[in-house]
Order: C-alpha cells, then structure tokens, then sequence
C-alpha cells in the first residue's frame, strides 16, 4: 500500500490542493473552533438578554400598563364595593331580620331554616351515591398505592421448598 502524494491526494479541490493531511485538520478545528466560540458568545448575548429585566419591561411596556391599569380597576371597585356594604349594613341586617320573622311567622315548626325538607326518596338517593362514590374512591386510591409502592415483605418461598 502505497500512499499517494498530498498534491494527488487533494488534486480535485481548489482549496485544499497544495495542503498536506495535517494542514488540512487544522484550519477544519480552527474553522469548528471559530463556530464554537460564535455560537457561545451568541449563547452568552442570549443569557444576558433573558436575565436583562429593563430589556423585557421595553419590550412588554403596553402589556405592563394594561395590566396595571387593570390590576387598579380591580382594586378600585373592591375597595367601592367594601365601602357601600359597610355603608348599607344595618339595612341589610334589618332586611334579614324581617325575612326570619316572616319564616317563623309562615312555619313555626322551622324556625331555624328557609330550606323545604327533601323527599326521603332524594335524599336515600344522594347518600346511596355518596356511599358508592366514597367506595369507588378507596378502591382506586388503594389500587394505585399498591401499584406504586413496593410491598415490604421479600417473595414468598413455598413451605415445602425449605424441605428439600
């Protein structure tokens, strides 16, 4: 086996014709060095532009401020609305106040209470559903901690295996 000289070696291409094997590995790494340091300097441009907060406030000042102003009209009619209740208060206590009476007066037996009482077939209904629902629930959540948690016990070795 007899090598070729480099001039024959690289005799198809302009660039590389009169560079030997080694030359021609250099100025690739320099060439892949060069892209290498480019891409982490843009990496680096890149970082300090994420991290930079005056950056992204240019850039999302219109949202800012409508956010803003929102965040204060939001603000604004909480602190309105605490101001008329607290303002109209003893009505409302006297407007409740009238409707008990009313209910005491109308039903005397349910003093306590404005709520009708449910049939017994409803309410035998809703708690039939709540049992089966608790049930489906603690079925589900056991399986999946059995599944997810290892059991504590090593495998089990038949009796009769110790014998032999």
């Amino acid at each position: 086996m007899s090598q070729a000289p480099d001039t024959e070696a690289h005799g198809e291409h302009a660039i590389t014709r009169h560079m030997g094997d080694r030359e021609q590995v250099e100025q690739t790494a320099d060439r892949i060095r060069d892209e290498l340091l480019l891409t982490l300097e843009e990496l680096d441009r890149r970082r300090d532009r994420a991290m930079d907060m005056r950056y992204h406030v240019n850039q999302h000042r219109d949202l800012l401020v409508t956010v803003g102003a929102a965040a204060l009209m939001v603000v604004g009619v909480g602190v309105g609305v605490a101001i008329y209740r607290s303002r109209h208060y003893d009505e409302r206590v006297r407007r409740r106040r009238r409707k008990a009476l009313e209910r005491a007066w109308a039903h005397p037996e349910r003093v306590a209470t404005s709520v009708e009482d449910k049939p017994l077939g409803a309410e035998l209904g809703r708690k039939l559903v709540m049992i089966f629902a608790t049930t489906l629930a603690t079925a589900v959540a056991r399986n999946s901690m059995q599944t997810l948690v290892p059991s504590r016990t090593g495998p089990k070795v038949p009796e009769n295996a110790d014998k032999k």
